[in-house]
């Protein structure tokens, strides 16, 4: 393997090992902290100082990571397959 090789397999180790972290994330901890209301659950409105439910994670402060939603699409798909 010449060091131009070694170069050029660096970058794509680097984004499997990152994209494999991510999905090993997702799969160990689903929830993420909701990104509007910064995982608190309430949400301050634009006109009146008056916090309320966040809308986006219905007032818990968590929210479904992107990955995990693949992750149930290709599961759904796989069971409506059968």
């Amino acid at each position: 393997m010449t060091p131009r090789d070694l170069l050029a397999a660096v970058p794509c180790l680097t984004l499997t090992l990152v994209t494999l972290g991510y999905l090993a994330l997702c799969v160990i901890d689903p929830f993420g902290r909701c990104r509007t209301c910064h995982g608190t659950g309430r949400k301050r409105s634009p006109l009146i100082r008056i916090r309320r439910e966040c809308r986006r994670c219905a007032g818990t402060g968590l929210r479904l990571r992107l990955g995990r939603h693949a992750i149930n699409h290709i599961k759904d798909e796989y069971k409506a397959a059968k």
